[in-house]
């Protein structure tokens, strides 16, 4: 052995066994299910650890539900991506350095130590699974989505691993004393091997990105204007999601204890986004229609943008003082005022209704203050779904859009607003077909901007239009002759580096063998990790 592999072997069997000076002469029998242990944990770990980048998405939306049990913002989702990464990259060093030592006929003895923090880490993902389940149970098919996006990617680098592991595999089939032993490795190699190189063919329908035609790019609307450039629902908001060229502003209808139409969306306390707490400190914990019009004029709606300043884990966006100072005094706009600025840049506008009422009162005063504002009536997309039909007599012209499908077919609508995770791809390309317009919500990543771009999405309610208004194209797309070139192609590269491996993992036994018969050399130390 060389000077470097001793060295690494020292290093790798002492982070893995703690023995820095030589190695572990007892022969544990539980080596190869503790083994066995670290790559579950490894692949348990980079799930949880994938799981959390597919909803990062919906950070925000996590961040919000927490608040509003806690009454204090701390950004839990960033906590807890960062304690995934550094669990899933000890399981996957711990790894490493055990193949290490298996490929340099180095003992295998996991150290306690690591036994205790790979049995806690798991005991988290298990916590995190079921407090996902229980709390955030509507993110799960978010998960899928993502698989879409990456399908391709994670088969090439399956292709990848096992090309890099098959080495080892065939070492161990070798060092087998039993036939049956070398049929069962072989044959479980062969089943997984076969499941990675003709997965491709369910991707092929299974990733959008993978199409013929690249449908027109989706229209964007202002999540309560452009949140991660101003305090979201306020004017200076809206304005900002203006520079997108967005085609409608998305935002949330409360009502004032004195019958006005405000923009807020929680309703249960004003504290996460104003300064309530300091002009109304014994009442910052009262619902939001409790206060007068007057008083919600004296609040400052950009106490919550102005937090991000203070989070570590939270990017704070680059503004100049200028834009800061108007950050620092922006109020808390009514109807009236976005549906002035809409109606001067003929654009749309789309909400909810947060505190809809059996008396049917929010949507009178809401729906008396948009005819009154003298706004075309096809610029309202009316959302809420309570008191839909006194709405359509009283502002017929208004666009009536559905929150689901069984809705939408039940009126015969051609407007639908969904959740991005809530349609498949064939359903969007169906509906696009028949005329539906399909709005996805709430869209903030450039992954899945392009993959409901490939689906066939009318328009996504956005976050972040200043990334999606340049983007000329997805991140990626792939014509299904070209995808089939790039699998085939890396399938066969791989089989042959996988058959050039056991010709010469072959080819060192034989010679070993030989040198055993002339030279009556001992032969080698049999590893207790996979003794079979």
């Amino acid at each position: 052995m060389s000077g470097r592999c001793a060295a690494l072997a020292i290093c790798s069997r002492g982070i893995y066994s703690c023995y820095w000076k030589h190695s572990s002469e007892r022969k544990r029998r539980c080596a190869c299910c503790w083994f066995s242990f670290v790559g579950l944990a490894t692949l348990l770990t980079l799930a949880w650890l994938f799981i959390w980048m597919a909803l990062y998405n919906s950070r925000d939306d996590m961040n919000t539900k927490t608040f509003e049990k806690m009454k204090e913002w701390i950004n839990w989702f960033m906590v807890i991506v960062i304690i995934s990464a550094v669990l899933a990259i000890y399981c996957l060093l711990l790894l490493l350095f055990a193949l290490f030592q298996y490929a340099l006929n180095e003992p295998l003895d996991l150290h306690c130590v690591h036994k205790v923090f790979l049995s806690v880490g798991l005991l988290i993902v298990l916590a995190g699974v079921v407090a996902i389940s229980r709390e955030w149970k509507n993110e799960w098919p978010t998960v899928p989505v993502f698989l879409q996006a990456t399908a391709p990617f994670l088969q090439l680098g399956a292709v990848l691993a096992l090309t890099l592991l098959s080495g080892l595999v065939f070492k161990t089939y070798y060092r087998a004393r039993r036939s049956a032993s070398r049929v069962f490795i072989m044959l479980a190699w062969a089943v997984v091997s076969l499941v990675v190189f003709l997965c491709p063919l369910l991707i092929h329908d299974f990733s959008p990105c993978v199409l013929e035609e690249l449908p027109p790019k989706p229209a964007l609307v202002g999540h309560r204007g452009a949140p991660m450039l101003a305090p979201e629902n306020t004017m200076m908001s809206f304005r900002r999601s203006l520079e997108c060229n967005v085609t409608a502003f998305e935002t949330d209808v409360l009502l004032s204890k004195d019958g006005h139409p405000f923009l807020m969306h929680d309703n249960a306390s004003l504290r996460r986004t104003t300064d309530v707490e300091k002009i109304f400190p014994q009442r910052k914990d009262n619902s939001s229609n409790s206060f007068t019009r007057n008083e919600i004029r004296r609040l400052n709606a950009g106490q919550g943008f102005l937090d991000l300043q203070t989070d570590p884990l939270q990017r704070t966006p680059s503004l100049s003082d200028t834009e800061w100072s108007n950050v620092r005094n922006q109020s808390v706009p009514f109807l009236q005022d976005l549906l002035d600025l809409a109606k001067e840049h003929n654009v749309s506008i789309i909400f909810d209704l947060k505190n809809e009422r059996l008396n049917n009162s929010d949507a009178n005063y809401t729906v008396q203050t948009i005819l009154a504002s003298g706004i075309a009536q096809n610029l309202i997309w009316w959302l809420p779904r309570v008191h839909r039909a006194d709405v359509k007599k009283m502002a017929p012209g208004f666009r009536q859009v559905y929150g689901s499908l069984p809705a939408l077919r039940n009126d015969n609508g051609s407007h639908l607003n969904v959740k991005y995770n809530k349609l498949s791809t064939k359903e969007m390309r169906e509906l696009r077909n028949k005329n539906v317009s399909v709005n996805l919500w709430v869209v903030n990543q450039r992954w899945l901007f392009s993959l409901v771009w490939c689906s066939g999405a009318s328009s996504v309610t956005t976050n972040a239009c200043h990334i999606f208004k340049d983007m000329a194209q997805p991140d990626w797309t792939l014509e299904p002759k070209l995808y089939m070139m790039i699998w085939i192609s890396a399938d066969l590269v791989s089989l042959l580096m996988m058959f050039g491996l056991f010709l010469l993992q072959r080819q060192k036994r034989a010679k070993k063998r030989a040198r055993r018969q002339i030279f009556g050399v001992e032969p080698e130390r049999t590893i207790p990790l996979l003794t079979i």
